[in-house]
């Protein structure tokens, strides 16, 4: 594996398990259209794709119905969901090996970036990262791929061949490829190796110390 100067990392299936709050808030905006699922499990899609999409993939959605679904999803999830997370084992760990070994950590994930940086900072992870990139409120910066491209200018990367997306989800991949970065795909998270393999993961990681450099 070539030896690479900057990680860029998803958030949800990758840094933290946040199916918990996830999937309340989807029940929650379900229910607002009289939709009632009781299996959890069938929610575990809408982590990590943008919201809109999956509103409009999983339950044919149109995309006014999908914003205005998304604004019920943050009715719960500002004040309850962000908070029904929890950080992978052996995550830290890692952050501190690769930060102690020079590594430059970036946070690059669909979700909002205000949201996303509250994540951070609730978990204590702010100091291991160089920058936390996001989508905007407004529906900005609404794919993988534009999130990378802005985590990208942001911090002034040129040499894009030393870096490496690290995610759990097929989006995470063709975000990379269409940005021009390589990237690692993770099994502990909501994605299979099928689904990573199938999308063009360059590598694959079973567990967090798979992940180089731990």
């Amino acid at each position: 594996m070539r030896d690479y100067h900057t990680y860029f990392f998803d958030l949800d299936g990758t840094i933290t398990d946040s199916s918990l709050g996830i999937t309340n808030s989807v029940m929650y905006a379900l229910e607002r259209f009289g939709i009632r699922e009781s299996d959890r499990t069938k929610l575990y899609k809408f982590i990590g794709p943008p919201l809109t999409v999956s509103f409009r993939e999983h339950y044919g959605f149109s995309e006014e119905k999908a914003l205005e679904a998304v604004g019920y999803y943050r009715e719960y999830y500002q004040d309850k969901g962000i908070f029904e997370n929890r950080v992978y084992d052996g995550f830290e760990e890692m952050l501190k090996v690769l930060k102690a070994a020079g590594k430059r950590l970036v946070v690059a994930t669909s979700k909002p970036e205000p949201y996303a940086r509250q994540i951070i900072d609730y978990f204590g992870l702010t100091p291991y990262f160089d920058y936390v990139a996001g989508m905007e409120l407004d529906g900005g910066r609404g794919t993988k791929a534009e999130v990378i491209r802005y985590a990208l200018s942001v911090c002034g990367i040129e040499d894009k061949s030393g870096v490496l997306m690290v995610g759990d989800r097929e989006h995470d991949v063709f975000g990379a490829r269409d940005a021009g970065i390589d990237c690692l795909g993770v099994l502990y998270g909501f994605g299979d190796r099928k689904e990573l393999l199938n999308a063009g993961a360059d590598y694959i990681a079973e567990d967090v110390a798979g992940i180089p450099g731990f």
